[in-house]
């Protein structure tokens, strides 16, 4: 599963469509890769060392992670809304000596220190003090290197909870291709589905993030085309589900509520019935809004639960999920729920996921968060709350960092988020705990009404209502504050620890 056995067969045939229109081909993809490789190479970039990547989704972009992987390198997907900060972090503590940016962030690029990345290039445009990327591939052979071999990703929580943590995992090293490297298997997942270089796959989301990245990576093993949007719309994607007959896609679930929003006759004009398959990951999805787009798409959604972390997998196709709604899956490795005490708990009772098993890893220079994923028998966790029921399907709570203590009662915000999120007349939510002086925590909630709808006493009302209708009056907010939009990343994640910092910042209590 190569790049260049593609490009040696179907050398014409689209690898990449942006959904502005601009492609290349397999041919293209593998030349240019190929040229990058032997520049970075020429450099003095050797086998294990880290090349990062901060640029919007572009075509370049996969050309840029496709030369690392073939170089044995390991490559880091910086997230662009980073502040220059967070960015200088990243590239410190991954030790990158590359990085390659696009024009569209010489800005950020500018206040960065790059003192220690000796190797700094520019694509689709420039940015001053880097080579050009274009001239950099024209002055450079595309013969293969030597000795190619698997290379990989190295990349950082996007840092919901806290400072992110790069995730490093061990090189592969092994040839090209080579079907028992870790990073050909999901590609070899895909075969075994019956998935075949016949399929579009449409990546509605940013290539910084670990599943739009790996995943196009895979279908590109297939010989696959992959439509990059440049970033996610609505009404585009399904514009671009249409126009280039897309058979498979990968959402978050912020993407299916923009979908649901979308005016009737703008989702019935289009033609949407090359798609075959549909998966979704990375955020929880409301059990209201899945049942939607099931009705709306068929029984052609599944769902994973996952991390990049790799501890531990769950998959549930829409057949299952339909009998089981709200689950996450099957655990594809044993897993168990752990009480406070440590002690493992029975189906139906809830705690921390843990799984055995799973790839190695560990956290970037920090062997301490290394170590507290772990527990005594070698389970290892992600850090989310959820139970097992009777016939081993996963559901998932919440993650521990958000969990709420009023009282000295637990309360999971994701319960409630789930619920006012099926609203109609609700654009997004966010459920957190505030300061409270006899509780010590109470419920809030954030709300981003939809367009049009007024802020007004009477929905606060409404919305409480709402959310008594369909939970215990305990786990419910106790108020509700009105908000322009929420702290998002646009692979859906919330940024609930700029969230409570507003709230909690003048207190004696951990911003979690």
């Amino acid at each position: 599963m190569t790049l260049a056995w593609h490009a040696l067969r179907t050398p014409a045939k689209p690898a990449i469509v942006m959904g502005s229109g601009e492609s290349a081909t397999f041919g293209d993809l593998e030349l240019r890769s190929r040229q990058l490789a032997r520049a970075l190479r020429r450099r003095g970039i050797g086998t294990g060392e880290v090349v990062a990547i901060l640029m919007e989704n572009n075509r370049s972009y996969l050309e840029v992670t496709w030369a690392a992987q073939r170089s044995g390198l390991y490559f880091t997907a910086v997230n662009r809304h980073l502040t220059a900060g967070e960015i200088q972090y990243i590239l410190d503590d991954s030790g990158a000596v590359a990085l390659v940016a696009s024009a569209q962030m010489a800005g950020v690029v500018g206040d960065l220190d790059l003192s220690r990345v000796p190797v700094r290039i520019s694509a689709c445009g420039e940015v001053d003090g880097f080579e050009s990327y274009e001239e950099l591939l024209l002055e450079t052979p595309g013969t293969p290197l030597d000795e190619e071999c698997e290379g990989r990703e190295m990349l950082y929580s996007s840092g919901t909870t806290g400072r992110p943590k790069g995730v490093q995992k061990p090189l592969p090293l092994t040839p090209l291709g080579d079907p028992t490297a870790p990073t050909v298997q999901i590609a070899a997942g895909l075969a075994m589905t019956g998935e075949t270089s016949d399929a579009v796959y449409l990546c509605p989301a940013p290539l910084y993030h670990g599943a739009p990245l790996i995943f196009s990576m895979s279908w590109h093993r297939l010989g696959a085309t992959v439509v990059v949007m440049e970033r996610f719309d609505p009404a585009k994607a399904l514009e671009l589900i249409d126009r280039h007959r897309v058979s498979t896609g990968q959402f978050v679930p912020t993407m299916f509520t923009r979908l649901l929003r979308l005016p009737e006759d703008e989702r019935e004009r289009h033609d949407l019935s090359s798609l075959r398959s549909v998966i979704h990951s990375a955020a929880p999805c409301p059990i209201g809004v899945k049942e939607q787009m099931i009705a709306w798409w068929g029984p052609i959604i599944s769902e994973y639960y996952s991390g990049t972390e790799d501890v531990g997998t769950t998959f549930i196709t829409a057949q299952e999920w339909l009998s089981h709604r709200g689950s996450v899956g099957r655990p594809m490795e044993t897993c168990h729920i752990v009480g406070p005490d440590g002690d493992e708990l029975p189906p139906g009772e809830t705690g921390l996921v843990y799984f055995e098993g799973g790839r190695g890893f560990e956290y970037h220079n920090d062997p301490d968060k290394t170590a507290a994923a772990t527990n005594d028998k070698g389970w290892r966790t992600l850090g989310d709350i959820g139970r097992l029921d009777e016939d081993g399907y996963l559901y998932l709570t919440d993650r521990a960092a958000h969990m709420i203590i009023s009282g000295g009662v637990n309360i999971y915000p994701q319960e409630a988020e789930n619920i006012l999120a099926t609203h109609p007349e609700v654009a997004d939510v966010a459920v957190i705990g505030v300061p409270d002086e006899e509780m010590g925590e109470s419920v809030l909630a954030l709300v981003q009404p939809a367009e049009g709808v007024v802020a007004s006493e009477e929905f606060v009302a409404e919305l409480l209502g709402y959310a008594r209708s369909g939970l215990a009056g305990y786990k419910c907010p106790r108020a509700i504050e009105f908000v322009g939009s929420l702290p998002r990343d646009p692979n859906g994640k919330l940024y609930k620890r700029s969230l409570r910092k507003q709230y909690w910042s003048d207190r004696d209590s951990l911003v979690r």
